[in-house]
């Protein structure tokens, strides 16, 4: 590997627009004349996110994008595509280098290639093999509401917050405005759940404080904190990327210019007391979101005692009952009212980042109603 100076940090998403219109499509233009193709940048990386910093540029960054043809031109080119990209590209784009190596464990390291074929960072599919590979799903075909459900959130905002750059194929600017956001009964189906994990264990953040356990009240005041906060995912309609990137996302949000000063507080509360103040403060901002949204009748936003004990708590179960009350749907009002989306139910990398494991728990929709 030879060691060159970095340039000016470039986001990945643009370099990748660059690397495709700069280099990818003058070799295909001169190599593959008649080849009807789209291209992307949709998956894995902090970059396509939106995320990235020049500290993410030490492992899987840099000069990247995805072709997709036919499953015919898929069988047929597949390989001649990758060796004539590795003859044709130039070594560098943006002042980046085309090739890649390897670390010990694995990850691709961005370095100038000194040889040719370079090992470029171009993967030629099809759409139905990348989304298959990637969600478990082919949106070109109608989804399912299990389908919905079962998809992490962290991968269908990559496919969201992603950019097309060409679509030859004429189906992947579809693809990927289909998974931009739920159907409307799923999404009050998902909405409706989060509000009920909110009402199961907002009253022990208090109890827990008040028979002395600080301990205790600070793990369930940031549990609820991360529940508020998915809970504006929700509401804006925005997927919550995985957890490097939850806080990063979530003061982009429309809300969090009044909630992070709150959420802040809740955790550096020396006592439950000051921490209820400021969950309550929260919990009616939540409220008062979820009327601004005009989905369901408006709703109660006071905070209320639990039972005979002294903790505030939202009036959860109200917001519960009428978007469940709004759904119009069959299949969704059929749905077990306790499981939610996976991402509600899981908190597993192990099973969040596999789409075979997450896809599998499918069978809670039919078993637990």
């Amino acid at each position: 590997m030879i060691s060159v100076p970095r340039p000016s940090f470039i986001p990945g998403l643009e370099l990748a627009g660059r690397f495709y219109r700069e280099s990818v499509r003058l070799a295909l233009e001169r190599c593959f004349t008649d080849l009807v193709y789209s291209a992307a940048r949709l998956d894995f990386g902090s970059d396509v996110l939106g995320f990235d910093t020049p500290r993410s540029t030490d492992h899987d960054w840099g000069p990247m994008c995805t072709l997709f043809v036919s499953e015919p031109t898929y069988q047929a080119l597949h390989d001649r595509i990758v060796e004539v990209l590795g003859w044709e590209l130039p070594y560098e784009v943006a002042g980046y280098p085309t090739h890649f190596g390897r670390h010990a464990d694995g990850t691709r390291r961005n370095e100038t290639g000194t040889h040719r074929p370079i090992d470029h960072g171009v993967t030629v599919t099809t759409p139905a093999r990348f989304f298959r590979e990637y969600l478990g799903v082919d949106p070109s075909q109608p989804l399912s509401v299990v389908d919905w459900l079962t998809i992490p959130q962290q991968r269908l905002r990559t496919i969201a917050s992603g950019e097309v750059f060409h679509d030859g194929l004429g189906e992947l600017e579809g693809d990927q405005q289909v998974l931009r956001w739920y159907p409307h009964d799923v999404w009050l189906y998902l909405l409706a759940n989060q509000w009920q994990r909110i009402s199961q264990e907002a009253p022990f953040m208090a109890r827990c404080g008040d028979e002395g356990d600080e301990l205790g009240s600070r793990l369930v005041a940031g549990r609820l904190v991360r529940e508020l906060m998915r809970l504006c995912f929700l509401m804006e309609r925005q997927y919550a990327p995985y957890i490097k990137w939850f806080g990063t996302a979530f003061a982009r949000l429309s809300c969090a210019g009044e909630l992070l000063s709150h959420f802040t507080l809740v955790l550096d509360a020396a006592d439950w007391r000051a921490r209820e103040e400021h969950l309550c403060a929260a919990y009616q901002r939540a409220a008062q979101a979820h009327n601004e949204l005009g989905i369901t009748p408006a709703l109660d936003t006071n905070l209320v005692l639990f039972h005979s004990r002294p903790y505030l708590v939202p009036q959860s179960e109200s917001f519960v009952e009428a978007l469940r009350a709004a759904i119009q749907s069959p299949e969704v009002r059929n749905l077990p009212p306790y499981v939610g989306g996976v991402d509600q139910y899981v908190d597993s990398t192990d099973i969040l980042d596999v789409p075979t494991r997450s896809r599998a728990l499918g069978v809670l929709y039919t078993d637990m109603v």
